[in-house]
């Protein structure tokens, strides 16, 4: 077993700097030494005062680096306190960069970094450009993180050390290394189809046949049921990878349908597709989710042994009323990674990667775990 460890922390009340300072001891005594870095998720109501509360905490906690971002609610544990003031923190030990300000969509060069976290104000940053530098500049590196939430448009909403920024990246190095997982609550239906005629975000072709009839196909396999709940869960699925013969759940990017027309046949998506990539329609419903959760949480299972600590970023769109019960995701992360601290929030979007491909997501769960690489 490794050294590194993590302690997370939460509480549901406004600011109160005594509040911040039992946050600070805790943290210090559970870690026992110094952490590297640590990640907050703050109610927008503590953004006038981020500065004292990243000072007590980094003064009293004894943690060098402190980034985070306002969330609508928080998640520490195996629970989910959606809705209404708090903050959750984890502060980690291991190896970690300098936490980054990004000012523009380029990708750092980073030659150490095995993977990032990434939190971005989404009225304030290029983060998808951002990331579509990632997968060019370092294929195979791992973003995982999530769009801020909880605040009205233009206040700031991510901070590094008490200081508001547009957006932040901070670099798995060293031993400690980054597992992402994905789940994404959908199921493909109908057939993979390629691309053959878009423009833009408008598609009219699919495998030669009018793309919205793609559509009515896929949506007559629904059993009634689906189709009585289908309205707004119907979404358009990218293939990560063309190297698959066999599409399953978390093959996709997941794409919103913006809308459709049966006279000239096209259907709208939220993303540019190729031509000559597979698409298949895809339906989201809380029993898609709760199948979903066992196979998008695989990577974490398969890392508890050395994991020490996660993050993760739930959709303002999951939680009790997508499952119709609180804490899913994050009472089965826990439970994968066998009680080890977690902090996360609820965002505007989520990023991870989908074979190998970093992207913004809606309605997910990204999970990133912090492992301790050992000899």
């Amino acid at each position: 077993m490794g050294k590194f460890k993590a302690a997370s922390f939460q509480t549901a009340n406004s600011y109160n700097p005594s509040a911040v300072l039992g946050a600070a001891t805790h943290l210090r005594s559970t870690l026992g030494s110094p952490a590297r870095m640590a990640f907050a998720f703050v109610s927008q109501h503590y953004m006038p005062h981020i500065a004292d509360f990243c000072e007590i905490l980094r003064v009293d906690g004894h943690i060098q680096d402190i980034v985070g971002c306002t969330t609508s609610g928080h998640i520490e544990g195996a629970t989910e306190f959606e809705n209404g003031d708090g903050f959750s923190i984890i502060a980690c030990q291991g190896e970690f960069g300098d936490p980054l300000t990004l000012e523009d969509a380029d990708f750092p060069s980073h030659t150490e970094a095995n993977g990032w976290i990434a939190l971005s104000d989404p009225s304030a940053f290029p983060i998808e450009d951002w990331l579509n530098s990632s997968n060019q500049r370092s294929p195979r590196v791992s973003v995982v993180g999530g769009l801020s939430s909880g605040a009205r448009h233009g206040e700031a909403t991510v901070f590094i050390n008490g200081n508001t920024v547009a957006a932040t990246a901070v670099p798995t190095i060293g031993r400690t290394v980054l597992v992402p997982s994905l789940t994404q609550g959908c199921r493909p239906i109908g057939e993979p189809f390629t691309v053959t005629h878009a423009d833009q975000n408008v598609i009219y072709s699919l495998g030669g046949q009018p793309a919205y009839r793609a559509l009515e196909r896929a949506f007559e396999t629904l059993s009634d049921d689906e189709k009585t709940s289908a309205k707004g869960n119907l979404f358009a699925g990218l293939a990560g990878s063309e190297y698959i013969h066999d599409f399953h759940s978390g093959d996709f990017l997941i794409k919103n349908i913006i809308g459709a027309d049966p006279d000239s046949g096209a259907v709208v998506i939220a993303g540019i597709p190729r031509i000559g990539q597979t698409l298949q329609y895809q339906l989201r419903n809380p029993s898609a989710a709760l199948e979903d959760l066992g196979r998008g949480y695989d990577p974490i299972r398969k890392a508890k042994r050395k994991a020490y600590g996660a993050l993760l970023f739930s959709c303002l769109g999951r939680g009790q009323k997508f499952f119709g019960a609180s804490s899913k995701d994050a009472a089965e992360v826990s439970d994968a990674l066998g009680g080890k601290p977690i902090a996360g929030s609820f965002c505007n979007g989520e990023i991870a990667p989908v074979r190998g491909v970093n992207a913004i997501h809606g309605y997910t769960a990204a999970c990133a775990v912090f492992l301790e690489k050992t000899p």
